[in-house]
């Protein structure tokens, strides 16, 4: 376990869900259940095109009795557009904080006993006008912070080593966990081959919303042919989008990476062969995630 570690995120945005009917409104869209969600818990959740196809994906959290999403901070507006578009005749109300939010993440030894959390998927809490919680994902990921910046500031005072927000990316990566529109394509990635499921993403019991036929059917049929791997990158780390070769076959594509780690979706024919993969001048080595349960 590495020592407690604290970055900010500015590449993070926020927006909030106010009014009587945000829980339902949000619960009819996206595939988690968000009805879950309150001052003790957050989850993590992703809202899809009609066809089942990734258009964003965000942290759920309770905050002044509506709800706080934690989001990409270059799409908040984007995200804004497509729940307002959605909202009809609803009782909510959609606003943009992306600016007015500071987002932050700890991790490391201790991090959540720092906070006053016990070290579970999505277990939260309120401190001041900070809302923390545990990674819904994965608790090896550490914790959130969500608030006004100078108490975000004032939370993370003697809580271990400040760091770039590089140090939380290349720590997401040893983990082999995907950075929403970084790792996923936007209206063209499906949720199970980028491990979403193992990720906590997706409730198989809730009620209908927005792309959950096919994820649905996807996941019973066992249609699932390409799955994200970690990489272990041998030479030059190729540029996002590089495809992946077995020999001259394509075998996938590289997403981000840092230093010598980086994500790819692999067909799992191809990396069952155990032949060698390559992606420009590099060597890839496919590491299954630990969290992985394909």
């Amino acid at each position: 376990m590495p020592e407690l570690t604290h970055a900010l995120l500015p590449e993070r945005g926020a927006i909030a869900l106010t009014g009587e009917e945000a829980v339902k409104f949000l619960q009819g869209l996206v595939s988690n259940d968000v009805e879950k969600v309150g001052p003790t818990r957050a989850i993590y959740a992703t809202l899809l095109s009609p066809q089942g196809r990734f258009l964003f994906d965000f942290f759920v959290a309770a905050r002044h009795g509506g709800l706080l999403i934690d989001c990409e901070a270059a799409r908040a507006a984007d995200l804004a557009r497509k729940l307002t578009m959605y909202k009809l005749r609803s009782k909510v109300a959609v606003e943009n904080l992306t600016g007015h939010q500071t987002i932050a993440v700890a991790w490391g030894e201790g991090a959540a006993a720092a906070f006053g959390l016990t070290a579970e998927a999505g277990a939260a809490t309120v401190i001041d006008d900070v809302t923390a919680y545990i990674d819904p994902r994965l608790p090896a990921l550490g914790l959130r912070l969500a608030g006004p910046q100078e108490e975000v500031a004032r939370l993370l005072v003697g809580k271990g080593q400040a760091v770039p927000p590089e140090a939380w990316h290349r720590h997401r990566l040893s983990l082999g966990v995907p950075d929403g529109s970084r790792d996923v394509p936007v209206d063209k990635g499906f949720l199970l081959e980028h491990n979403f499921e193992e990720l906590n993403a997706i409730d198989f019991k809730k009620g209908c919303y927005v792309g959950q036929e096919l994820t649905a059917r996807t996941k019973y049929r066992g249609l699932v042919r390409k799955r994200l791997f970690k990489v272990a990158v041998e030479g030059p780390l190729p540029a996002p989008g590089t495809p992946v070769l077995r020999g001259e076959h394509e075998a996938g594509v590289v997403y981000s990476g840092l230093d010598g780690t980086a994500l790819a979706l692999l067909r799992l024919e191809d990396v069952e062969t155990g032949e060698a993969l390559t992606a420009g001048d590099a060597k890839l080595t496919p590491v299954k995630p630990d969290y992985a349960a394909f």
